[in-house]
């Protein structure tokens, strides 16, 4: 005799099957570290290092001690700040408070008085004249000093290269003291140089010797007159003259 229930479909083990089912997935769930069994079900997630978490949170708990004690420093200068306005605004309204003190006003003769002041304060016509006679002024005085400068400003001296011809009376004329009398004339902006003996002919020789002189100090006549002078001299000429 066959079961009265052999021929129904209903699955009365679908439990051992469901708890089957369940023991396979906790067991893949053991092996992978982001599997976590909750209850009766299971909850996937991704596996994260606890080391991280805690150093995060570490980060976390300074940076709001940090805002709390920017806060607390804020809220203590907006304190003190609310203190001085207020106490500002009390003075301006003791001073608002104070009586004003009552100004007169200005008679007609008091103002007409100042409007004549200030008429003659200004001046319509002169004052251009002034300042342009005081420019002309200052302008010709300062040329005035820059010529005097210029003045007073020594110039190039001016000077001449002379060679003399001395010659003496005949043979018998000792020349080296001719020429050392020469040399003892002494006069300001006068300087003797080289000099050398030259044939004339019939054994007589000239005293040839050259000198620099200052065109202003010295006159060349008033040279030559002066070597006249000595006694074995006949005779002066100016060889050769060049400026300097």
């Amino acid at each position: 005799m066959t079961h009265p229930l052999m021929s129904e479909t209903v699955w009365f083990d679908r439990w051992r099957a469901s708890d089957a089912e369940r023991s396979y997935h906790e067991k893949l769930a053991s092996q992978h570290a982001g599997l976590v069994v909750q209850g009766t079900g299971l909850a996937v997630g991704v596996g994260i290092d606890t080391s991280l978490i805690a150093g995060r949170l570490d980060r976390l708990e300074e940076e709001n001690t940090l805002l709390r004690r920017e806060t607390q420093s804020l809220q203590t200068l907006v304190s003190k700040l609310e203190a001085r306005v207020s106490a500002l605004e009390s003075k301006g309204q003791g001073s608002q408070s104070q009586t004003p003190q009552t100004v007169a006003p200005p008679t007609n003769e008091e103002i007409s008085q100042d409007e004549e002041d200030d008429d003659d304060d200004i001046d319509l016509f002169g004052s251009d004249d002034e300042a342009d006679k005081e420019a002309e002024k200052l302008k010709q005085q300062r040329l005035a000093e820059y010529a005097s400068k210029k003045a007073k400003k020594p110039g190039p001296i001016a000077k001449s290269n002379v060679i003399l011809d001395i010659k003496p009376w005949d043979d018998e004329t000792d020349m080296a003291q001719v020429e050392q009398v020469v040399r003892t004339i002494k006069m300001d902006g006068l300087m003797f140089g080289t000099s050398k003996l030259v044939p004339v002919g019939y054994g007589i020789k000239k005293l040839q010797i050259s000198c620099v002189v200052e065109d202003e100090k010295v006159s060349i006549e008033d040279l030559e007159e002066r070597i006249q002078e000595f006694e074995d001299v006949q005779s002066t000429d100016v060889a050769a003259f060049n400026k300097i």
